[in-house]
Formats: C-alpha cells, structure tokens, sequence
C-alpha cells in the first residue's frame, strides 16, 4: 500500500512540476503578447489562477505526506516520549477529519459549479474547485497512512 501511495505522490508532483511550467509558459506568452505583439492576451489570467489552484493544493497535499505541513512540533518534539507519541496522534487525527471535511465539501461545491463557465476560458468553474476535493482526498489518506505508522511505531514519511 505504502507503494502505491509513494507512487501517487510522484505523480502529483510531477503534475504539479509540468502545471508550474505550463504557466511559465503562457505567462511568458503574456508578456510576449501585450509588448511585442501589442495584443495581451485576456485568458492568461484564468488559466494562471486555474493552475496555480492545482499546484497549490496537490503541494498541501503532499505537505501532509512528508509531515512537512504547516505545524508547531517544537513543542511536542520537547515532550517525552509518550506525549510526544500522543500528540503526533492527535495532529495526524485532526488533519484526517479535516481531509474529510474538505473532500466532501469540495465534491459538494464542484458539483454546484458543474454549470457555471469560468470567464474567458469557457471551461466550467468546477475545474477550480476540483482541486480542493482532491487535495482533501489525498490529505486523508496521507494522514491516515501517518496515524497508522505512528500508530505502530514507524515513522511517519519526512520524519
């Protein structure tokens, strides 16, 4: 399992690798079109904010796989053992209900905007809010997989 999960990861990261080059690309197309061409393009800025989405969220995700996500361990890294082993727990707990939590609800506000077209790209908005339901997939089963390490005594990935 921890195989296919590893695999997941690296392609996430290379879909996030080739989306940052994709939009080095048309942000250069960008700069190419209104100084040169005197024509700017009006879809860059939709496709940027459609992208940077997906990066930006498949990152949070794998910021949950290698435990290099937002948090304070100073304080529990203090600790001795057995709070130290607790609290770990308790934060891969917390980020599991959260991943839950955003899965749903992004499922439930890419379903609303099935309909609705993101402007100048004609593409429906949920393509936006895709990536939160994503991101809340991966953020659970990543922080599943650390409760359950942690769980059994292996470290976490990144720790």
């Amino acid at each position: 399992m921890l195989k296919i999960l590893d695999w997941i990861a690296w392609l996430c990261m290379v879909i996030a690798g080739t989306m940052l080059v994709v939009l080095i690309v048309i942000f250069g197309w960008l700069v190419f079109g209104r100084y040169v061409l005197n024509d700017t393009p009006t879809w860059v800025e939709q496709v940027s904010l459609l992208i940077v989405a997906y990066i930006t969220f498949l990152g949070a995700a794998l910021g949950i796989r290698d435990n290099t996500h937002l948090s304070i361990d100073f304080i529990r890294e203090a600790m001795p053992e057995a709070p130290r082993k607790a609290l770990g727990l308790l934060s891969d707990a917390a980020l599991l209900v959260f991943g839950v939590i955003m899965a749903w609800q992004g499922w439930v506000l890419t379903i609303t905007n099935t309909h609705r077209p993101i402007p100048m790209i004609d593409m429906a908005e949920a393509w936006r809010s895709a990536p939160l339901a994503i991101c809340g997939v991966l953020m659970a089963v990543y922080s599943l997989a650390n409760f359950l390490r942690r769980l059994f005594d292996a470290a976490p990935a990144g720790e």
